[in-house]
């Protein structure tokens, strides 16, 4: 069952050690996304990360249906929707833009998830947490600047924005349907991926999507597909929701801040990535807000 923040004493310490390996995967993500979107369009691979994902958690998820254990699980469908946009927006967006710049700008979201708490609990926003969001929009504004100060944010960077939203929503929406409900944390992650793999099997077919036959015969592709499934996915959900179960959305978000800097080094040292002196003041803005909000929460 998923119980209420009592729990959060009998965890304590490795709820904070979990989120920081989610950070980590997951700033991993991004540079190995693009490695595997050569070989297969954006649905079909959402298709198969969450699909393998859903498979590998299937007989937890019956024995738990068995049990009894799951009386309330429709209240995950929700949640699940939100995050399949979540996923094509960040898919897509990583295709197009560099995975240094979906890395940062992601992290938009540990800002984007206070606010929206703030909103929902009807409690004023501190003006603390205004001045490092408008710190962070600076941020987002010198990183995408280029030479002679052109500002652009192409297609690829308004999609990771996009998915930056999705997650704040993500983490509140899971946090007010689940809390103290008849779902258990496995069953939760498997009704996500559920619907995730099945939303993305109906956009790749729309989209007659192909996967490369190359991509069936390359073990790269595969090792790559299964450390994002099993870390980024299976274990990254897993955390993220016990975590919701213990603690705010807020805190969860913000435990994770420091993704981007995980993100923007491993796709200067995989990809071979860069940024300009500007650049790297932007990115420094954003993740210093994100890092201040996370010291003054806790």
């Amino acid at each position: 069952m998923i119980t209420g923040a009592a729990t959060h004493q009998a965890g304590r310490g490795w709820t904070e050690v979990m989120l920081l390996l989610v950070a980590i995967v997951w700033g991993t993500s991004y540079g190995l996304t693009k490695d595997v979107l050569v070989y297969v369009g954006v649905f079909s691979f959402i298709a198969l990360r969450f699909g393998l994902t859903s498979l590998f958690l299937l007989p937890q998820v019956l024995a738990d249906f068995r049990a009894g254990k799951n009386r309330e699980w429709y209240r995950a469908l929700p949640t699940g929707a939100v995050l399949a946009i979540i996923f094509a927006c960040e898919v897509n967006g990583i295709a197009n833009t560099s995975a240094t710049h979906a890395a940062i700008l992601i992290s938009l979201s540990m800002i984007l998830t206070a606010l929206l708490e703030s909103l929902l609990n009807r409690a004023a926003v501190p003006l603390f947490l205004w001045s490092m969001g408008i710190l962070s929009v600076l941020g987002v504004v010198l990183l995408s600047t280029k030479q002679g100060f052109d500002l652009t944010l192409n297609l690829g960077d308004w999609l990771i924005l996009g998915a930056a939203l999705g997650r704040a929503v993500m983490v509140t929406l899971t946090k007010t349907l689940t809390q103290g409900r008849a779902i258990t944390l496995f069953s939760l992650t498997a009704i996500q991926s559920l619907v995730v793999t099945l939303v993305a099997i109906t956009v790749a077919f729309q989209l007659g999507e192909q996967v490369s036959d190359s991509a069936l015969l390359t073990t790269e592709f595969w090792l790559i597909t299964l450390y994002l499934v099993v870390m980024c996915t299976l274990f990254a959900l897993f955390a993220q929701n016990m975590a919701l179960s213990r603690t705010s959305p807020t805190r969860v978000a913000l435990l994770m801040g420091s993704e981007p800097l995980f993100g923007a080094l491993f796709a200067m040292l995989w990809l071979g990535e860069s940024l300009s002196l500007v650049q790297w003041l932007g990115a420094l803005l954003i993740i210093v807000s994100v890092m201040c909000v996370s010291i003054q929460r806790k």
